[in-house]
């Protein structure tokens, strides 16, 4: 765990020098040594893959201003201090100055090597944390929101790009938890409302009565308890986007209001007469069938065909689980620059686990999941056992890529063996174009295997 990292180690006497460098690289350490302050200093630097180990009496500069060049180049750089016999008061000025620990004189190479090793552990677990933070900065773009090399996934990136800067009000519709804020946020971000407020909404969290003040906002009197001016999320969206969440739990009442925003672009205050004209767009979104739902005379048509100008649907995570790899990595990687914790290495048989699950929550329930691995609590229909090595104690198990494949190659499989080989209803039960599942039948070789007929 601690090989890559190595240890600087300060020491003017060469009989102590010779005994630390020879317990440390008994234990596996790697050491270099240097008798001097000014002779170590030019080795730190920000990110050292490493710790210091300094002696407190050095000739020249001493151990403690060796601390304090460290703490300037790098805060969380530990640095242990040795300290001579009787040296109390200089072991509490260096802890104050920084240091990680003290060592004092004499001491065995035993009490050396534990010390050494707990700052290396802390060093290494700062060191990657950083690493997960710069790949999160990194992490940028529409690929970095809406992760997945899946075409279902690839679809809403390549239309959320082209309607983006549009001023076009969008309708997203989508099972819970796969991700619709996302795509509302993302087609905020990449218009050129971007620096406009963002306002966001769950029509399904508030009572019907405060939903059309909170929508529209209130004047003084409006109403029993509505002391002053009030302005509601849509005038505050003014410039910039307001997302609609769980619209189809609007009220009947508030949606009359929202279609007359849509079509003529003011609003009126409750208790007011005054038309206030709104440069917004709307997203909505949707977990329902409004077109269904207003054949049932449950929501009104008009507003369904106002808002479904742009209409993007998000694919559940059960209809693209080729992306479940590169959406856990990235969750966790976000979980654990959250926690500063590790990120944790899943074997291939926690990995098919997580491949074969139908995921009723979508993407949200993967990533409570990628928490609770990073913070390892979890879950309990997660086996944590790995998969069994081979007879030359190799992991036997295919890679990631090969395990991806296989996956791909079964549920084609089997969609063609329930559509009778035929390619066009399988493509349609796939959710996928027939040319491109005719590709992958021919990668896959299941031209021969499972009688595919063009039909």
């Amino acid at each position: 765990m601690n090989r890559a990292l190595t240890v600087l180690l300060v020491e003017d006497d060469a009989a102590v020098q010779l005994g630390c460098v020879q317990a440390l690289q008994l234990a596996d350490i790697p050491v270099r040594a240097f008798d001097s302050a000014e002779a170590v200093l030019p080795h730190i630097g920000p990110g050292l893959a490493g710790v210091i180990v300094t002696d407190m009496r050095l000739p020249g500069a001493d151990g403690l201003s060796v601390i304090c060049e460290a703490r300037d180049i790098d805060p969380d750089l530990p640095v242990i201090m040795i300290t001579g016999h009787g040296d109390v008061n200089l072991a509490v000025q260096a802890m104050r100055s920084g240091a990680y620990d003290f060592i004092p004189k004499p001491f065995s190479p035993e009490q050396l090597v534990e010390v050494v090793q707990r700052a290396l552990e802390k060093r290494r677990l700062t060191l990657e944390v950083a690493n997960l933070r710069r790949a999160l900065t990194l992490s940028e773009g529409l690929e970095g929101k809406l992760v997945g090399h899946s075409p279902a996934i690839a679809r809403v990136r390549q239309l959320v790009t082209e309607v983006a800067d549009s001023p076009v009000d969008v309708l997203i519709r989508g099972e819970t938890g796969t991700g619709k804020e996302v795509v509302a946020r993302a087609l905020h971000d990449h218009s050129r409302r971007r620096n406009a407020p963002y306002v966001a909404l769950n029509c399904g969290g508030l009572p019907d009565s405060l939903l059309d003040s909170e929508l529209f906002g209130h004047e003084p009197g409006a109403f029993t308890g509505a002391q002053k001016r009030r302005i509601g999320r849509i005038e505050h969206a003014n410039g910039g986007t307001l997302f609609l969440d769980e619209l189809e739990s609007m009220p009947m009442g508030v949606q009359v209001k929202l279609l007359r925003v849509l079509q003529e672009r003011c609003i009126e205050r409750l208790g007011s007469n005054q038309s206030i004209p709104v440069d917004v767009r709307v997203v909505a979104a949707t977990k329902d069938d409004l077109l269904a739902r207003a054949q049932q005379g449950s929501f009104r048509a008009d507003l369904v065909y106002r808002l479904n100008v742009v209409n993007i649907e998000l694919p559940a995570l059960r209809e693209r689980r080729e992306d479940i790899p590169m959406l856990l990595e990235h969750f966790m990687l976000l979980a654990a620059s959250r926690y500063d914790r590790p990120e944790p290495r899943l074997p291939q048989a926690q990995l098919r686990q997580l491949m074969a699950r139908d995921w009723p929550g979508n993407v949200r329930e993967l990533r409570n999941v990628a928490d609770a691995l990073v913070l390892g609590v979890g879950p309990q229909w997660v086996s944590p056992h790995g998969p069994a090595p081979d007879a030359s104690g190799n992991d036997a198990q295919p890679t990631l890529t090969e395990t991806v494949e296989q996956f791909e190659r079964s549920l084609i499989a089997d969609a063609l063996q329930r559509h009778a080989g035929n390619v066009g209803q399988t493509a349609k039960a796939l959710r996928i174009a027939k040319t491109t599942l005719v590709d992958k039948i021919r990668k896959h070789g299941l031209g021969k295997g499972e009688a595919a007929s063009e039909a």
